[in-house]
């Protein structure tokens, strides 16, 4: 099958994967390599990866491949088994943390993280119900797809279980409350839920320090020191959602939780760690991972496997060794200037929000009523693609253009998006 067409391999594709497994763009691509911020088809067209952020240190990055391949040819297996790989990652990567967050386990993917995550908080808490918030996707497991609200109030969703408490998304673009004292009164709707629960429990509050799905968000400064102070009062944990975030991604902090001055009790990592390769870790105190320990086995057969492990290490070394914290910070601030400076001139882009390589562009019909241009956004992404660049749609209403790259992108790489971006919206929208 290799050699089929392009469209010969959607045609196969279609026969053998489910129906609800979406393709990207209008007219699918068929990527054949990936190279850094590049991706290129089949006919080696090359495209700048402009928002496929798993590949956090670049697609193929010849670093973590080496890790790969020489760990793959010398061991591979599971934690039963003593080995110094794992005790030397997880050492680097709570070396990255508040000292409290000491504790790793290690996993498959993102989604386990999250289920692990849960798992954890209700063992330490004894309690079930737990605070999310709107619009929020945690992962694809029948568990998460009951505490994101992305999917169980979309097409195909039954809403939520009762013991999932949903409070609104603190946007101070498109939101509730858009003043200064935003962040209390977002707050004061997990305070009213801890308050209903009275003394049936909380197990705790699970949220991306910047909500992802939701619209590329960024909070307000003083929601998530209100809503940690509430929840810890009622006897709840504190869940940081970092899949999205961590590693410097955000530029102004390693973590995203760190730009609001908090420390969560669990902190749950993904598919950016591996660079793409499974792997996803929780790290939390050692308390609550005492009250895990509650004689119950925890065993991931190939979570926290030998290569993951290498391969995790060398991520991470890449992102300390390359700087690329600072890079985010330097391209992302330009990127912002840029973005705005198009924002003063076209009155569809509503609103440029973000840090680092974590980046919203929120498109809109008329800038008093907020009507979403989702339709606009759709065209937009669907030009920029044949013109090699990729970008995608987030938000409740796919409206956000979201500009999370791989970190190695670079300025000239930036003036190349603005600069297409520009031209379509002058020409075409």
């Amino acid at each position: 099958m290799s050699g089929q067409t392009k469209s010969e391999t959607l045609a196969t594709r279609r026969r053998l994967l489910g129906r609800n497994l979406s393709v990207a763009y209008k007219d699918p691509l068929k990527i054949v390599r990936g190279s850094m911020q590049y991706l290129y088809d089949e006919q080696g067209n090359q495209y700048l990866d402009a928002y496929n952020n798993v590949a956090h240190v670049g697609h193929c990055h010849p670093r973590v491949v080496r890790a790969a391949q020489e760990q793959m040819a010398l061991l591979n297996t599971n934690t039963r088994y003593l080995n110094d790989l794992i005790n030397e990652y997880a050492s680097r990567l709570t070396a990255t943390l508040p000292e409290s967050l000491s504790v790793c386990f290690f996993v498959n993917s993102g989604s386990e993280a999250n289920e692990l995550a849960l798992r954890l908080a209700r063992a330490h808490t004894k309690a079930r119900d737990l605070i999310v918030l709107d619009h929020a996707y945690h992962g694809n497991t029948t568990t998460l797809i009951d505490i994101s609200p992305y999917k169980h109030k979309g097409p195909g969703g039954s809403g939520p279980p009762s013991w999932v408490h949903s409070v609104p998304q603190p946007d101070v673009y498109r939101g509730q409350y858009r003043d200064g004292q935003a962040g209390e009164r977002y707050a004061e709707h997990v305070i009213e839920v801890i308050e209903e629960l009275g003394d049936d429990g909380l197990c705790g509050f699970i949220a991306e320090s910047l909500p992802s799905v939701g619209g590329q968000i960024v909070l307000p400064k003083d929601y998530l020191g209100l809503v940690y102070k509430a929840v810890r009062g009622a006897g709840g944990v504190c869940i940081a959602d970092e899949v999205q975030t961590g590693y410097g991604r955000i530029g102004t902090h390693f973590w995203g939780f760190e730009s609001y001055g908090v420390i969560p009790d669990i902190v749950v990592l993904g598919k950016p760690i591996g660079n793409g390769h499974p792997i996803g870790a929780v790290v939390t105190t050692a308390e609550i991972a005492g009250s895990f320990a509650n004689g119950m086995e925890f065993f991931s057969t190939f979570g926290g496997n030998n290569v993951s492990c290498a391969i995790g290490s060398e991520v991470l070394a890449t992102v300390l060794d390359e700087h690329l914290q600072t890079h985010a910070r330097q391209i992302g601030d330009h990127m912002l200037s840029r973005l705005n400076e198009l924002k003063s001139r076209y009155k569809i882009i509503g609103d440029v929000r973000g840090s680092g390589m974590f980046l919203g562009v929120e498109l809109v019909r008329d800038r008093e009523t907020l009507e979403p241009a989702t339709d606009e956004a759709d065209t937009i992404v669907n030009l920029m693609r044949g013109e090699g660049i990729l970008l995608g749609t987030d938000g409740p209403f796919h409206n956000v253009l979201k500009i999370r790259p791989p970190m190695p992108f670079d300025q000239n790489d930036a003036e190349r998006l603005i600069a297409v971006l520009d031209r379509i919206l002058k020409t075409n929208i």
